[in-house]
């Protein structure tokens, strides 16, 4: 063979074999993206690798499954890289030789880019994002240790009060004695009362208690014709021989804290008995409470309220079973633990010497009962309470109803904690569990700044979870609002007064209705708390008592003209809300985070039933 030729063949058999070389030097590489919230399968996603020797780089996206394939790709170190901004920064290092082709599987998760995305270098998550989600941790953590420590508190009263009920059956309770009947003065205070007016007067007038020893005094700040009919009423029960005035302000200075002071020169007797308007007391109720002043220091007796239209609605079945809450719970279970309690401003007796060596009624708070209370229990008076002694009344039946009583009593309470918190601390000789459950009783109305709080940053907080893993052991604490949930439902069990026999079937009956309770409450934070705030911040406002409507069951529906309906901005507050949450609580689910998906849930039915009852009044109104 010719020297030529050889040499020919021998370079053309080194090319084949250069070939050969370069074409098993490439290899075809495949992987799956999911989602680590869902552990689905992530299409769309852009994925790069790059040689480490070379610098060349590889793009491919995933297909609609996950999966994504790299095909022809030299032996050698790569670098992984998820390029689509959608995501946390994902990035590792791999390696691919003849006898390695990596199975290239790993978890994406979406990042926030609206919130926590700032500055974002692709390695980090930047500083500020990060030190602002703590902050807001920080914030969310302090609403739901105040929420837990309120739950704690009144799960102690709860366990007063069943611990105090078990031996309750062996107290005897004191006997009226007509030898020894106290002169009593009932008042009535009252303002634009139309519907009820002529009730309550009646109702008093025909108490079982000897005519000459009680007085009737109608408080009367009226501005339109129900002080004509209150004068009628009033002219008809002083004929038949009855001591009873009608005592008639055009000044209507202070409200009704003012009206019960500027009476106080004409009360006759040594005691003052106090209903609202709405209030339908029994014939016998003074009988059965004055016995309870058998000791000079006891200031007032407090009974329980009851409810005449409970099954009227939903809406009153709700207000009936937290108002049983305070009046089983908290005023038996402050009772139990010799805490201070306080007067609920009608359905009570106080020792007119206890009013005025407290100082008398004032008129710079919008609760001048809660006010009043803690001012004669801190000089030494002894208030007690009958939770077995009924005093009846009406519930709101309509939401705007409901919302002025509440709106009176947040602000109410947040005005009494301003001006009194110090003078509780500092008083000598009261108890520390005094003090700690005296504060905690003029706080209370707070708790809806943080219940609303919290729910607002629940939205943010998601986020923070989606975007900063090492703050994700932060958002495990939530669980600590599920133990006050339950510390809540031991309080309202002991409290619910539905039971039967049955006690599996009042168990589900309870459920029911605790949770229903815990929605409406919830769909109220945001009216109760800008009250709230009004109250911390100074914010003075008109004493709006709430509309009585005379109505005990359906069917017996009328118009009230003082009941007045409007959308408010706080109206539109709601319904943005019910939007904010049910959207959260329906991407959260379809993503598959279902973490907080009841609470959201819950927010979302809150505030859209108590936003369509309100829209729902103002269209019956209009027609």
């Amino acid at each position: 063979m010719p020297k030529n030729v050889f040499a020919f063949l021998l370079t053309l058999v080194a090319i084949l074999a250069q070939f050969n070389v370069f074409a098993e030097e490439n290899a075809t590489i495949k992987g799956y993206v999911y989602d680590e919230k869902t552990n689905w399968g992530r299409p769309e996603v852009e994925i790069q690798i790059t040689h480490k020797l070379e610098g060349k780089k590889f793009i491919v996206e995933t297909n609609a499954d996950g999966t994504f394939r790299f095909s022809k790709i030299p032996y050698g170190k790569y670098s992984l890289k998820v390029l689509t901004a959608d995501f946390n920064p994902k990035k590792f290092d791999f390696e691919v030789t003849p006898t390695h082709r990596p199975d290239l599987k790993f978890g994406v998760a979406l990042k926030v880019s609206w919130m926590f995305n700032w500055g974002d270098s692709g390695e980090k998550e930047h500083y500020w994002s990060h030190l602002f989600a703590k902050i807001l941790l920080f914030f969310y953590g302090t609403c739901l240790i105040m929420i837990f420590f309120y739950s704690i508190l009144q799960l102690t009263l709860a366990i007063a009060y069943a611990r105090n009920k078990k031996t309750k059956a062996a107290k005897i309770e004191p006997v009226y004695n007509p030898d020894t009947t106290p002169f009593v003065t009932v008042q009535l205070p009252m303002y634009n009362e139309l519907y009820v007016a002529d009730r309550i007067i009646e109702k008093i007038a025909a108490f079982d208690y000897p005519r000459d020893r009680f007085q009737i005094q109608v408080l009367d700040d009226s501005t339109d014709e129900t002080k004509d009919v209150i004068a009628k009423k009033v002219a008809e029960i002083a004929a038949t021989g009855l001591n009873i005035q009608h005592v008639h302000r055009t000044d209507r200075t202070g409200y009704k804290a003012g009206a019960l002071d500027d009476a106080m020169d004409q009360v006759q007797g040594d005691f003052i008995a106090i209903f609202d308007a709405d209030f339908v007391p029994e014939p016998d109720f003074l009988k059965r409470v004055m016995p309870h002043f058998s000791h000079d220091n006891v200031g007032v007796v407090q009974t329980r309220w009851g409810h005449l239209n409970k099954t009227y609605s939903l809406l009153t079945e709700l207000q009936a079973f937290g108002l049983n809450g305070h009046f089983a719970i908290e005023q038996g279970g402050r009772t139990a633990s010799g805490h201070f309690i306080n007067f609920n401003g009608t359905g009570g007796v106080w020792r007119k010497k206890c009013i005025e060596d407290a100082g008398g009624w004032e008129h710079d708070t919008l609760t001048e009962d809660l006010d009043l209370s803690y001012r004669a229990q801190l000089k030494g008076w002894q208030f007690v309470y009958c939770e077995h002694i009924v005093a009846p009344a009406e519930l709101p039946i309509t939401m705007s109803a409901l919302k002025n009583q509440q709106h009176r009593w947040m602000k109410g309470g947040a005005e009494c904690f301003i001006k009194m918190w110090k003078t509780l601390l500092t008083t000598k000789g009261v108890k520390l569990g005094d003090r700690i459950h005296g504060l905690s009783h003029l706080f209370n109305s707070s708790v809806f700044i943080f219940i609303l709080s919290l729910s607002l940053l629940t939205l943010p907080v998601l986020h923070i979870k989606d975007s900063f893993s090492d703050l994700n052991f932060v958002i495990q604490f939530g669980s600590l609002f599920i133990l006050s949930t339950i510390f809540l439902m031991y309080y309202y069990w002991h409290a619910f007064r539905d039971k039967t026999e049955n006690t599996l079937g009042s168990f589900f009956r309870f459920v029911v209705r605790f949770f229903q309770f815990l929605i409406v409450s919830m769909g109220l934070s945001l009216s109760n708390t800008v009250a709230v705030i009004e109250g911390y911040l100074g914010i003075k406002s008109s004493f709006v008592r709430t509309p009585k409507f005379n109505v005990l069951k359906k069917g017996e529906e009328k118009n009230n003209k003082y009941d007045k309906k409007s959308l408010s901005i706080i109206n539109i507050g709601e319904f943005i809300l019910f939007l904010v949450f049910g959207f959260t609580a329906i991407n959260r689910l379809a993503y598959g985070d279902i973490g907080m998906v009841p609470f959201h849930l819950m927010l979302c039915a809150g505030y859209g039933m108590v936003f369509f009852y309100t829209i729902g009044e103002i269209r019956a109104s209009n027609k």
